[in-house]
C-alpha cells in the first residue's frame, strides 16, 4: 500500500485466558463511501460477538477503493487485505485457518471477489445490498457517479472498460459463477421500498437508499441462479421492504449470524459475557 492502513480488531473471549490458542477469523468489510469504523459505529457486532470466540477483523478499503488491486496501482486493496492482512492476523493475533467473510454494498462485491479470486480462503461469504453485475448499465451508472462524487476515476481502478474489459470481467462476480465452488454464498437485498425502519430519516437520504437497493434484487437473482446451476451453495434473503441504509444491513447481519458462526466451527450463543475489549491496530 506504500502507507498505513487502519484495521479494528475483536480480540475472542478466551484470546487473553489461551495463548496458545488459535481462532477462526471473521473480516468484515465496509461500503464504499464509509470506512473501517463502520461495523463497530452501525452495529452492535461487539455485543453480538461476545462469547462467540471468533477473530473480528475489520480493515479500511478506502474511499471506493472497490477492494481490488488498481490498474494503475497503488493501490493494491486486494492483496493487502488476502495476503499481506490474512499473514498478519496469523502471525500476530492467532488467526487459524477457518475464515468467513461479510460485506455489505461494495463490502459485498469485495467479498465476493475475494472469495472468487482466492478459493479455499474463505467458508462462507456474505453480500448484503450489493451489485453483483458489472455489466449492468445502472451498475456502470452508479460505479461512475460515485466515484465522481468522491475523486476516483474508475478507469484507474480496472482500466478501460472497453479496451480493459478482460480486467472488468476478472472483478465481475457475475462472470465467473463457478469460481465460488466450495464456498457458502449468501446474498441478500431489500426490495427497494422504504418501510417503518426507515421513518425518520430525511426525504433526500430515504431516495438516495430507495435508488441504490432498487436496481439490485433482479440481478441477484440471476446471480443466484447462475451459482446454483454450477452447484455452488448459495443462500438468498430478499426483503420487503427495504431500502440501501444500515437499519436493514444492522437486522441482517443477526439474521445472518448463526450461519456465519457455525460456519466457522463456533456457536452462536445467546449470552453476553466477557468480551475482551476492541483492539485497534495500525498496519502498515
Amino acid at each position: 500500500m506504500g502507507r498505513s492502513i487502519p484495521v479494528r480488531v475483536i480480540l475472542p473471549a478466551s484470546w487473553n485466558k489461551r495463548p496458545k490458542a488459535t481462532f477462526p477469523a471473521l473480516y468484515m468489510l465496509h461500503g464504499g463511501d464509509d470506512d473501517y469504523t463502520a461495523w463497530t459505529r452501525e452495529t452492535d457486532v461487539e455485543e453480538l460477538s461476545q462469547n462467540s470466540d471468533v477473530l473480528i477483523v475489520m480493515p479500511d478499503a478506502g474511499k471506493d477503493g472497490y477492494y481490488s488491486d488498481w490498474f494503475a496501482g497503488p493501490p493494491r486493496w486486494e492483496t493487502f487485505h488476502t495476503a499481506e492482512l490474512v499473514r498478519l492476523m496469523e502471525k500476530e493475533y492467532r488467526a487459524g485457518s477457518s475464515r468467513a467473510v461479510v460485506g455489505l454494498s461494495m463490502g459485498g462485491f469485495g467479498a465476493l471477489n475475494y472469495a472468487a479470486h482466492h478459493r479455499g480462503l474463505f467458508r462462507y461469504a456474505a453480500a448484503m445490498s450489493s451489485y453483483v453485475d458489472l455489466n449492468d448499465p445502472a451498475v456502470r451508472l452508479a460505479i461512475g457517479l460515485g466515484s465522481q462524487r468522491v475523486g476516483v476515476d474508475i478507469k484507474k481502478v480496472w482500466g478501460d472498460p472497453v479496451q480493459n474489459a478482460d480486467v472488468w470481467q476478472s472483478h465481475n462476480p457475475a462472470a465467473m459463477p463457478r469460481a465460488f465452488r466450495g464456498t457458502h454464498v449468501h446474498l441478500s437485498v431489500g426490495s427497494g421500498m422504504p418501510g417503518p425502519l426507515d421513518i425518520g430519516r430525511s426525504s433526500d437520504v430515504i431516495l438516495a437508499s430507495v435508488v441504490g437497493e432498487a436496481a439490485l434484487p433482479e440481478q441477484i437473482r440471476k446471480f443466484a441462479s447462475s451459482l446454483r446451476a454450477e452447484r455452488v451453495r448459495v443462500t438468498t434473503h430478499q426483503y420487503a421492504p427495504g431500502t440501501h441504509s444500515w437499519t436493514y444491513w444492522r437486522k441482517e447481519l443477526h439474521h445472518i449470524w448463526p450461519t456465519v458462526m457455525d460456519s466457522l466451527g463456533r456457536q452462536a450463543p445467546g449470552s453476553v459475557a466477557g468480551r475482551q475489549p476492541s483492539l485497534r491496530a495500525r498496519i502498515r
